[in-house]
C-alpha cells in the first residue's frame, strides 16, 4: 500500500525557526521614516509592536529558539503532514513527483496561526491587553483571534469590506473565538472616514486596512498592532513549515526539485521556501516559484521600490516590489492575495534571481482547484490554488520533457468557507482580469518621489 502522508513524530517537530537574513547574499536596505526618509532603528517601531518582535525584526541570528509556550501551542496541530499528491500525478499522467505540505489542518484552517501564536504570545509576556489588525480573505483575522483567545487578549480586525461579505464564515470564526471584526473602510478610525469620504462605495483594501488597524493601535497605550505577512519576524515564525518538510522529504529520500507557493504578502510562499532558498545559496540546484494573480502583480510588473505599507503611509517605508500604496485591486476571491506589496525579503531574492515570481489568471487557479480536489478530495482555498495552477503547469511541463522531477508545494489553507468562490466559478460569474498598464502607471505615480533602493550593478 502506497505511503500518502509522511508524518514527523511530535518529538521531531524544529524547535527553532530559521532567519535567512544573515545568510542573504545582499542585505536588506533599511526601513524608513514616512515623514523624513531617513533609515529609522528599531525604537521607532515600539508605539506599534513589541519589543521581543522587533528583536527578532532586526536579528541576525541564524536560528531563533521557539518559546516553550509557543511549542505547547503549535502542538495542538504540528507537526503538520506533507502528503504525496499521487492521484493527482495520475490524473496528469506525468512522472514528476507532487509533495504537498498540509498547513488546512491548523484550527483556522491554514498557515497563518504559525506565527499569530508566536506574535500574541510575545505581546502576552510584554503586557499587551489588545491586538488590532487587518485581514483580506479572512484567514489572518481568523487565526490571530484564535491565537489571542489562547492567552487571554483582545483582538479587533479590520476586514477589507468586499471580503467581509463575500467571506461571512470567516467573520463568524472570528467572533466564535472572541475577536471583534468590522468591515473596512469603516467610520471609526480617521483613515476610514477619509477614505469614505472620498468613496462611500470603497470596496477597501488590506492597504486601508492596514491604516486603520495601525491608527487604533497608537492612539492606545493598552494595544499593539500585529501583521500576518511582509514583515521580517513574520516570515520567520512560518519557516516551521518548510524545516519540517526537510526532515520529511529526508525521510523518503528526496530532495525537491521546484518549490512553489502562492504569494500575497509572502508569508506562507517565504515559510516553506527559505529553508531551501539557503539551500539555493549553498549550491543546491532548485527551481523556486512564488505565484502571484494577474490582477494584482506586485513581482511581475511592480518595481522594486521604497514605498508605504498603507494607504494613509502611517508605516515606514520598506524596500519591496509595490504597485504603489494607493493600489485598489480588482475584487477576485483569492483576497489574501490582493495586498500592493511584497516582503522585503521576497522582493530582495527576487532581485538577486534566487526566487523566480509568476502570475496566473483567475480562472486557470480555480481550474486548478477543482482539479486537485476531484483527484486528491481536499478543496483548497482560493489563495492556493495560484500555487496548485503552478503545480500543474510544472508537472505538465516535466510530462513533455519526461523527466521525474520533484515538485514541493505549500497547501496554505482549505476553502471550506471559500464555497461561495467555487460556487461563483461554477455558475460561470467569474472572469479573468489583467490589471491594464495605464492603472499600474497610474498607482505608481503616487511613488515616483519616494527615496529609490540600490540595486546591486544598477
Amino acid at each position: 500500500m502506497e505511503a500518502k502522508k509522511i508524518l514527523l513524530p511530535e518529538r521531531e517537530i524544529p524547535r527553532q525557526w530559521y532567519n535567512i537574513l544573515p545568510d542573504m547574499p545582499n542585505p536588506l536596505q533599511p526601513p524608513l521614516h514616512p515623514g523624513t526618509g531617513q533609515p529609522i532603528g528599531p525604537e521607532a517601531l515600539e508605539p506599534i509592536f513589541p519589543m521581543p518582535l522587533i528583536e527578532q525584526e532586526v536579528s541576525q541570528k541564524q536560528f531563533i529558539e521557539i518559546p516553550e509556550e509557543v511549542l505547547d501551542k503549535y502542538l495542538l496541530w504540528r507537526p503538520t503532514p506533507l502528503y504525496r499528491a499521487y492521484h493527482l500525478e495520475r490524473h496528469l499522467g506525468t512522472p514528476a513527483r507532487i509533495y504537498f505540505k498540509n498547513e488546512g489542518v491548523s484550527p483556522p484552517g491554514s498557515h497563518k496561526p504559525n506565527t499569530a501564536v508566536a506574535q500574541a504570545y510575545y505581546n502576552k509576556i510584554s503586557g499587551t491587553k489588545r491586538i488590532t489588525t487587518e485581514t483580506g480573505a479572512g484567514q489572518w483575522g481568523s487565526a490571530l483571534c484564535f491565537a489571542c483567545n489562547l492567552f487571554g487578549i483582545e483582538a479587533k480586525v479590520f476586514m477589507v469590506k468586499v471580503s467581509f461579505y463575500q467571506k461571512p464564515y470567516r467573520r463568524l470564526m472570528m467572533e466564535v473565538w472572541g475577536g471583534n471584526c468590522i468591515p473596512s473602510p469603516s467610520n471609526e478610525t480617521n483613515a476610514g472616514r477619509a477614505i469614505l469620504e472620498k468613496d462611500p462605495d470603497s470596496p477597501g483594501s488590506l492597504g486601508i486596512a492596514i491604516s486603520e488597524a495601525v491608527e487604533a493601535a497608537v492612539s492606545d497605550p493598552d494595544t499593539k498592532y500585529s501583521l500576518g505577512s511582509v514583515l521580517n519576524h513574520v516570515l520567520l515564525h512560518q519557516t516551521i513549515i518548510g524545516l519540517e518538510a526537510q526532515k520529511q522529504l529526508a525521510m523518503l529520500g528526496e530532495y525537491p526539485h521546484v518549490v512553489i507557493g502562492c504569494a500575497g504578502g509572502g508569508s506562507n510562499f517565504a515559510g516553506l521556501a527559505l529553508p531551501f532558498v539557503r539551500d539555493k545559496i549553498n549550491g543546491k540546484e532548485v527551481d523556486i516559484i512564488a505565484v502571484e494573480p494577474a490582477s494584482c502583480p506586485t513581482m511581475t510588473k511592480g518595481p522594486f521600490a521604497y514605498d508605504h505599507g498603507d494607504t494613509m503611509r502611517l508605516t515606514p517605508l520598506l524596500p519591496m516590489h509595490t504597485l504603489g500604496h494607493g493600489f485598489i485591486p480588482a475584487p477576485i476571491h483569492a483576497g489574501g492575495l490582493r495586498y500592493h506589496g511584497m516582503a522585503p525579503i521576497v522582493s530582495q531574492l527576487v532581485v538577486d534571481g534566487l526566487i523566480r515570481p509568476e502570475a496566473v489568471h483567475q480562472l486557470e487557479t480555480f481550474k486548478a482547484g477543482i482539479t486537485f480536489a476531484r483527484s486528491e478530495g481536499f478543496i483548497p482555498a482560493p489563495e492556493t490554488d495560484h500555487a496548485i495552477a503552478m503545480v500543474i503547469r510544472e508537472a505538465l511541463k516535466a510530462k513533455e520533457e519526461g523527466k521525474e522531477k520533484v515538485i514541493l508545494f505549500n497547501w496554505s489553507g482549505h476553502g471550506l468557507v471559500d464555497l461561495a468562490a467555487y460556487d461563483a466559478y461554477m455558475s460561470g460569474k467569474l472572469s479573468d482580469y489583467e490589471l491594464p498598464e495605464e492603472e499600474i502607471q497610474r498607482a505608481l505615480a503616487e511613488i515616483a518621489n519616494l527615496p529609490k533602493p540600490k540595486i546591486k550593478g544598477r
